[in-house]
């Protein structure tokens, strides 16, 4: 009987353990970014859109919070990489929040396709930019932006705008 009783406990104390470990691991780190704000009109010297953020090529909503182990950002000025960032905005109003405000980065629409996952597909000089847009469990939306070098085939110049040729291999 004890035997049986000491096991139910042992049982119980695994119990908690697990999901206090479950509770713990599904928590996610963010930090917190300066935003160029839904309704910021701040401008630079050259008139252009202000961003305070770590990330001045790009703007990022106020109020927004980088998912640090969804991020991997390699350089600075021409980074490349992999943003994820959370925020409280709906993913309608962050999908119009970048389309507004990525021209005024530099940045060229290729494609928007606004969807319960939304995509957008931009350029800017020798880089290329997709940003997913999807809404949050509770509320809110999550924000994935991978910025990468446009890839050009062995061989082919670089134009100066556009997408670069793509060459079939057969």
């Amino acid at each position: 009987m004890q035997r049986k009783v000491a096991q139910r406990h042992i049982a119980i104390g695994l119990a908690f353990s697990l999901a206090s470990v479950l509770i713990t691991t599904g928590c996610t780190e963010t930090a917190q970014l300066q935003g160029g704000g839904l309704n910021s009109s701040s401008t630079d010297a050259n008139g252009n859109a202000a961003n305070a953020s770590i990330f001045p090529d790009i703007p990022i909503p106020e109020g927004a919070n980088m998912i640090v182990d969804k991020t991997l950002v390699v350089g600075t000025d021409n980074w490349f990489g992999q943003l994820a960032l959370s925020t409280s905005q709906s993913p309608v109003a962050m999908f119009d929040f970048y389309r507004n405000r990525l021209p005024q980065f530099g940045w060229n629409q290729i494609t928007a396709v606004r969807a319960p996952t939304s995509v957008l597909t931009y350029d800017r000089e020798d880089r290329i930019m997709q940003m997913q847009i999807a809404s949050t469990t509770l509320r809110g939306s999550e924000i994935l932006i991978t910025v990468s070098p446009r890839g050009v085939a062995k061989g082919t110049p670089r134009s100066s705008g556009g997408v670069a040729p793509v060459t079939r291999i057969n």
